[in-house]
C-alpha cells in the first residue's frame, strides 16, 4: 500500500506556491516536487537494510530555481537536443532559441523544468498537468500536458501524455541524477551498467547525432552484458557518455521493454528502467564540476551521478530515419518508463 501525502514547499516570485508530494510504500519513499514535476529524492535500502536517499537535487526551492543542470526535473517539449535549433513542420520554418552551443536543448530557456504544474492525487502517486501555450519557447500549438508518478512496491511508474492544436515534435523525459551508493558520493565509477541495445547514435562535437546508427558490438558502447562505470570511461572518447542508445529500430511498435540496469555492488542497490521510449540516453553527469551545492551542502561533481533519460532520438524533427517525433492534432502522446529499485 502506497501512502500519498503533500505539503508546501515554497513560493516562487511571479509563478506561486510549489508543493512537495510524498510517495511512501514499504521499500521506497519518492519525494515530487510542482516545480518542474521534479523528482526530488528516492530513497530505498540496500543490502544491510540501511535507507539512502539516491537523487542528486537541493536542500531548498531556491536551489531548483536557479538550477542550470534538470536535476530531477521533466524536460520538455524536447528533451535532448535540437540542431541550431531549427526545424521544419508542415513546410513552415521554426527556430528555437538555442541554450547549448549552437543547439537548443531540453526545451528551451524556460522549459519545462521552470513551470509550476498543477498536482492531483491519484492512487498510489500524484498526477501533474501543464498547458505550454501556442508559440511557447518558439514551439508550435497549444500543448496539454500531464504526468503521473504511481509507487507500487519497488516500482516507480512515469506515466507521459500530451495533446496538441498544432502539429509540434514532441519528446519528453525524467532527468533525475542517480547515485546507487547515496547522492553525497563523490563518483559512480564502482557502478555497473548494462544497457539492453543493439546501436546508439555517434555524433558530432556539439552532441548532435551524425545520422548514423552504429552497432555497439566492439566498441566503447557495447553494454549488452554489465560492466564497471569506472572501467569503461576510459575507452570513451571525449568527457564521458552522453549518447542516445537505441532499443528498437525506427520502425518498430514503441512497445514497453527492458532498457537498463544499474548495480551498485557495495550496497547491493539495482536499479531497472523498462520503458515504451525507442531509446535512452545515458549520461554520466559530465559537465557537473563541483560548482552546484546539493542537498546537505555536498558539492556535486564530474561523475557523480548518472542519467538514463528515456526518450525519443536526439534532433529526430530534423533527421527523417530516426522514429516519427512529431505530435499531430487529434493524437495522444503517451510513454511509460518504470523505475524498480531492488537489492541482490
Amino acid at each position: 500500500m502506497t501512502q500519498v501525502s503533500h505539503q508546501q514547499w515554497g513560493q516562487v516570485p511571479g509563478l506561486g506556491s510549489v508543493d512537495m508530494w510524498t510517495l511512501q510504500s514499504p521499500q521506497v519513499r519518492v519525494e515530487v516536487l510542482t516545480l518542474g514535476a521534479i523528482i526530488r529524492s528516492v530513497s530505498c535500502r540496500g543490502k544491510h537494510g540501511q535507507m539512502e536517499d539516491i537523487v542528486l537535487g537541493y536542500d531548498n526551492l531556491e536551489g531548483y530555481v536557479s538550477d542550470k543542470r534538470y536535476l530531477g526535473a521533466v524536460v520538455g517539449r524536447v528533451a535532448n537536443r535540437i540542431a541550431k535549433g531549427h526545424f521544419v513542420v508542415e513546410g513552415k520554418e521554426f527556430q528555437l532559441d538555442t541554450n547549448n552551443g549552437p543547439n537548443a536543448l531540453h526545451g528551451g530557456l524556460h522549459g519545462f523544468n521552470k513551470a509550476v504544474w498543477l498536482a492531483a492525487e491519484v492512487e498510489g502517486g500524484v498526477i501533474l498537468s501543464h498547458t505550454s501555450p501556442d508559440g511557447d519557447q518558439g514551439y508550435p500549438g497549444e500543448l496539454q500536458v500531464s504526468i503521473s508518478y504511481t509507487l507500487q512496491g519497488e516500482t516507480l511508474t512515469a506515466d507521459y501524455r500530451a495533446r496538441s492544436t498544432k502539429t509540434t515534435p514532441i519528446n519528453l523525459t525524467n532527468h533525475s541524477y542517480f547515485n546507487l551508493a547515496g547522492q553525497g558520493v563523490a563518483d559512480i565509477y564502482d557502478h555497473e551498467v548494462s544497457i539492453s541495445a543493439q546501436s546508439y547514435l555517434p555524433v558530432d562535437d556539439t552532441s548532435i547525432p551524425t545520422g548514423e546508427i552504429r552497432p555497439v558490438e566492439d566498441t566503447p558502447f557495447d553494454l549488452r552484458a554489465p560492466v564497471p562505470v569506472g572501467v569503461r570511461l576510459k575507452n570513451v572518447p571525449g568527457l564521458g557518455f552522453d549518447h542516445n542508445f537505441c532499443l528498437c529500430s525506427p520502425r518498430d511498435d514503441w512497445t514497453e521493454r527492458h532498457a537498463a540496469r544499474v548495480l551498485h555492488p557495495p550496497s547491493g542497490r539495482v536499479l531497472e528502467v523498462s520503458t515504451s521510449q525507442p531509446g535512452v540516453q545515458f549520461y554520466t553527469a559530465n559537465v557537473l564540476d563541483g560548482s552546484i551545492r546539493g542537498k546537505g551542502g555536498v558539492t556535486y561533481g564530474k561523475h557523480s551521478a548518472f542519467c538514463l533519460e528515456t526518450q525519443n532520438w536526439p534532433n529526430a524533427v530534423n533527421q527523417a530515419s530516426f522514429p516519427d517525433c512529431l505530435l499531430r492534432p487529434g493524437d495522444e502522446y503517451h510513454h511509460v518508463t518504470r523505475f524498480t529499485f531492488t537489492t541482490v
